[in-house]
């Protein structure tokens, strides 16, 4: 698949209604193509845990080992979509995902072999992490690129509805693959959907990148955003508790329903997406991020503290409703604070802030759950989230502060 542009186009964006359609595009093709990375992420940790007889401790890694890889990619990503444009990059981040799931797939037939399995199941999955880097980042830039800065939150919002969808579809799936036909099974199909997605977007309008002699430092773009990176980071551990270790707990409580744990966290997410995806652009981001934290700290509570399958999973719901428009409110902040020729650094130093908590979530957890059991790491994610609230109020007292000043 060439990075060749099919067509380009510039300022102006298109209008509403053309923008809005092409957005809608955009995220089916993101929804198929993420599939590829929910799959895999309740089966990792089973694979691990009950195919290789490795601890906890090492299934959490190997879930989080795509969100290490992104914390550290994802800048770098960002910056070279800003240099070439989204669509080239997005078709890069999809040839990362396709070379990640085969490598994977060499694991699934090492299972007499575990450290060996474990070791190229690990390189598969930072593989993965790279192209997750380039996939997300390039989507929002593309989509904010075709209808304006002004739309972003609406943009922010759609790509994240078509990430969390696929989480919800892609979990369940992929637990009913493995135990259908094994880890391989899982990455092979998900070899195919990136694959599938190259060729759904070459026809696609691109975006020019901005050309400009104008770049800040990454450090310097750090320096203006981190404490909006801090909120989605601090939100992001209850999410990444669910991803790494639902099944687990279901498993060891002798629940039925192990994979519905994603499925009702995408259904939480989702709906508040479709429903409220306007309300950062209309509202403001603040407002929004408040809210949705106080509703996350319940769902993570309500998941430690449940006795019943049932509350358990409405707990996870509950943190999907929270979690939803968290990142496009913030998301929304962050693109405003920066200029156009730097808003795909900006928006992968603040991915990866979210990456962080993705990938130290798991191997940490996992050495809480080896010790004290599962339940206890989703207080941890409880008490995240409300430290994400305190920095929202923060952010909102400064703001007001300065309205006052001006």
């Amino acid at each position: 698949m060439s990075d060749r542009l099919s067509e380009t186009i510039s300022d102006p964006p298109y209008d509403d209604r053309k923008g809005t359609q092409l957005l809608l595009v955009l995220s089916a093709i993101l929804f198929f193509a993420y599939i590829c990375v929910a799959m895999p992420l309740p089966v990792v940790s089973v694979h691990v845990v009950q195919a290789l007889g490795l601890s906890n401790a090492w299934g959490g890694l190997a879930a989080g080992m795509a969100f290490i890889t992104t914390i550290f990619s994802r800048a770098w990503a960002g910056g070279v979509g800003d240099r070439i444009g989204a669509k080239p990059a997005m078709a890069r981040g999809l040839w990362f995902y396709l070379a990640g799931a085969i490598i994977c797939i060499a694991a699934g037939f090492l299972t007499a072999q575990p450290w060996l399995a474990l070791g190229i199941l690990l390189l598969g999955r930072a593989v993965v992490g790279i192209g997750e880097s380039y996939v997300s980042v390039s989507m929002v830039s593309w989509g904010i690129g075709l209808v304006g800065t002004h739309r972003s939150g609406r943009v922010i919002a759609f790509m994240g509805a078509a990430i969390y969808g696929a989480l919800g579809v892609g979990a369940p799936l992929g637990l009913g693959l493995y135990h259908l036909g094994g880890f391989s099974l899982v990455m092979c199909l998900s070899a195919v959907l990136p694959a599938l997605s190259l060729i759904a977007i070459v026809k696609l309008p691109a975006v020019a990148p901005h050309a400009s002699t104008l770049r800040r430092s990454f450090l310097n773009v750090i320096g203006t955003i981190w404490k909006h990176g801090f909120v989605i980071m601090a939100q992001g551990i209850g999410f990444a508790a669910i991803g790494a270790f639902f099944s687990l707990y279901f498993i060891a409580q002798g629940w039925q329903g192990a994979g519905l744990g994603l499925s009702a966290f995408g259904a939480g997410f989702v709906l508040v997406r479709v429903l409220f995806g306007h309300l950062p652009d209309r509202i403001g981001g603040l407002p929004v991020a408040m809210v949705s934290l106080m509703v996350e700290v319940v769902g993570q509570l309500l998941i430690w503290g449940a006795l019943m399958p049932t509350l358990v999973l409405l707990g996870a719901f509950m943190t999907g409703l929270g979690c939803s428009m968290i990142y496009p409110s913030m998301g929304r902040e962050v693109v405003a604070l920066v200029a156009p020729q730097q808003r795909g650094m900006a928006l992968g130093g603040f991915a990866a802030f979210q990456d962080l908590a993705y990938g130290l979530t798991g191997p940490l957890a996992g050495i809480l759950a080896d010790r004290a059991g599962y339940g206890p790491i989703f207080l941890i994610g409880a008490c995240a989230a409300g430290a994400g609230l305190v920095m929202v109020l923060w952010l909102k007292r400064a703001a007001s502060l300065s309205i006052q000043k001006a």
